[in-house]
């Protein structure tokens, strides 16, 4: 998108403001589907910080995370937890993942999750 969709900056800032994570948000970019649920940036990096500490391989990079978040401005990036990219019928990963996606790259997006099946 160019021009970012005002619906999805919105949908994103009041998920700012409100410190909330049960938005839930299937979107496309570069082709890809991504499904899950928003969660403010500052959650976000705190939850991911916690992951790459946790790992003996990659905990020198938590720090990354730790910053604050910047406030200037309308939200940038959508902050997805417990999300799956949709690959046929199978979500990757299959417990959820963290992915941050730009707002400008989103081509297409609706409100709720896919939920998919190997039935």
């Amino acid at each position: 998108m160019p021009k970012p969709d005002e619906l999805i900056v919105e949908i994103v800032g009041r998920v700012e403001a409100g410190q909330s994570n049960q938005m839930s948000l299937t979107v496309v970019t570069n082709g890809a589907v991504i499904t899950g649920r928003l969660a403010p940036e500052s959650v976000w990096r705190q939850r991911v910080s916690e992951v790459l500490t946790g790992s003996a391989r990659l905990g020198e990079f938590s720090a990354v995370f730790d910053a604050p978040a910047r406030r200037d401005g309308p939200p940038t990036h959508l902050h997805f937890h417990v999300a799956r990219i949709l690959q046929g019928t199978v979500g990757i990963p299959e417990t959820g993942g963290m992915y941050r996606v730009a707002i400008e790259d989103v081509s297409a997006w609706t409100v709720g999750d896919f939920s998919y099946s190997d039935h």
